[in-house]
């Protein structure tokens, strides 16, 4: 009987989807040209079809190998490289939203068939390559109980977890495998009522005075109304003190992962955007977030471009809304930033890696790779180039999902990968060799070899590490 639900279902959203236009040309970077918005009674969908990984592993670039460094995981989905060199895994998964529509009935169980099946791991798993050779022999729950953990941030020796509805704050000892008895500390409260968009990302400033959290809508263009999208679609910035907040940036539909330049000590996001206006629209983007910024969401897109769905209008939110600094591609999920470092050699030396988990909504698959998009004076400048591909073959069969990605100081990309529950480590092949224990800070560079104190020091300012 479920078997045949299910196909009934299937059935229902191919016919309804077919009156759904063809998709065009992927468009990336900081000029695009969108096209016009093109409505169909439901989005035609097109998702993963699991399947193991076996012997097969993600495709890398010439002069890079990759290996599964953790499996067995409950969902991994953002990573935190600690100072040092052991690698914090949030493992889970949230939400609580009630459907709102039919098409909400027939598109759940769909993209549900695209995910895994293993159980939310609510916690965080520990990772540790002792001897420094690439394998990590040390695979250890570190915290459970939590609840859908996602962002992670290092400030000192206070490690914080943006779970689903808090953020929270465990004490850490360089070295330890165990998070301290006893519950963590609540930091903050997190908008989570309803929770459409679970996730909160998480990133800590340069200074490590702040903690900045994304806050994702509850609702596509507020069929749920506004009452519902209080504190929602926005930034948070929250003293990582005293708990206090504000929002830091405003109109982004849902901010999934966060990230802080560094040099400039910029905050960036990518930010997945609306559906139901055509294959090509919205473009889910890569940018800069703007102390007091606003980016649209519901009433415009993509700077200036109006949603006509959204009721009632308002021209002055229109035009105030900011465009974003690169376009990544309509509906490619984008779920993982981090900028990279001359670690990576000079191809991958300047610019951010985005980790794609794969759209569900068009005709033509998009997503499902991790690509680098290179910068050149601090900005996007360029192509997005492929860094880890093979996880979705052109007939449907998908292997992984990425997720998170979070450069490694000593010389890899760490990718989280929801589908498989497997951890990847891409890594340059005869890249630098750096001492297993060797300090790091949180802009990538190896602390002992710029002379500047660990992260650790009781002497040494706050230095934060964000895995988002």
């Amino acid at each position: 009987m479920k078997r045949l639900s299910l196909l009934a279902v299937a059935t229902s959203a191919v016919v309804l989807a077919a009156c759904n236009p063809d998709p065009g040309p992927m468009q990336y970077g900081t000029d695009v040209n969108l096209p016009e918005p093109k409505r169909g009674l439901l989005p035609q969908m097109v998702i993963a079809d699991p399947s193991e990984w076996g012997d097969r592993v993600p495709v890398v670039p010439e002069g890079f190998e990759v290996r599964a460094i953790a499996t067995g995981l409950g969902i991994p989905r953002q990573t935190l490289v600690l100072p040092n060199g052991d690698i914090l895994v949030a493992e889970g998964r949230g939400g609580n939203a009630p459907k709102l529509k039919p098409k909400d009935v027939i598109a759940g169980p769909i993209k549900a068939a695209g995910t895994t099946g293993v159980k939310s791991g609510n916690r965080l798993t520990l990772l540790r390559d002792a001897d420094g050779n690439g394998d990590y022999e040390v695979q250890t729950v570190f915290a459970d109980n939590l609840n859908a953990p996602y962002g992670l941030a290092l400030i000192g020796n206070n490690l914080y977890v943006a779970n689903q509805d808090a953020v929270v704050r465990f004490d850490y000892t360089p070295g330890m495998t165990q998070a301290p008895a006893g519950e963590p500390e609540v930091l903050t409260l997190l908008p989570s009522e309803i929770n459409h968009h679970w996730t909160k990302a998480m990133a800590a400033s340069a200074d490590g005075r702040f903690l900045y959290v994304g806050i994702g809508s509850n609702s596509n263009i507020t069929e749920r109304g506004m009452t519902a999208e209080q504190d929602r679609a926005m930034v948070w910035e929250i003293d990582a003190q005293t708990g206090m907040h504000r929002p830091y940036a405003t109109g982004l539909r849902n901010p999934t992962a966060l990230t802080i330049q560094p040099g400039s000590g910029q905050l960036w996001a990518v930010v997945n955007e609306r559906d139901e206006i055509g294959p090509d629209l919205v473009p889910d983007y890569l940018t800069s977030v703007r102390e007091g910024g606003f980016y649209g969401w519901p009433w415009a897109y993509w700077g200036n471009h109006v949603d006509t769905r959204v009721k009632p209008e308002n021209p002055e939110k229109v035009a105030a809304s900011l465009t974003p600094d690169y376009s990544l591609g309509a509906h490619v999920a984008s779920l993982g930033v981090d900028f990279s470092s001359p670690v990576m050699g000079p191809e991958f030396a300047d610019g951010a890696f985005v980790g794609m988990h794969g759209s569900w909504n068009r005709p033509d698959p998009s997503g499902y790779k991790v690509v680098f998009v290179p910068f050149a004076n601090g900005r996007p400048a360029g192509d997005p180039i492929d860094f880890a591909t093979g996880f979705r073959d052109d007939d449907g069969t998908t292997r992984g999902r990425p997720v998170g990605v979070t450069v490694d100081p000593r010389g890899a990309v760490i990718i989280a990968d929801d589908l498989a529950n497997i951890v990847w480590r891409v890594s340059r092949v005869g890249g630098p060799a750096v001492a297993p224990d060797a300090p790091v800070d949180s802009t990538g560079a190896d602390a002992s070899a710029t002379g500047e104190a660990p992260a650790d020091d009781a002497a040494a300012p706050a230095a934060p590490a964000t895995g988002t």
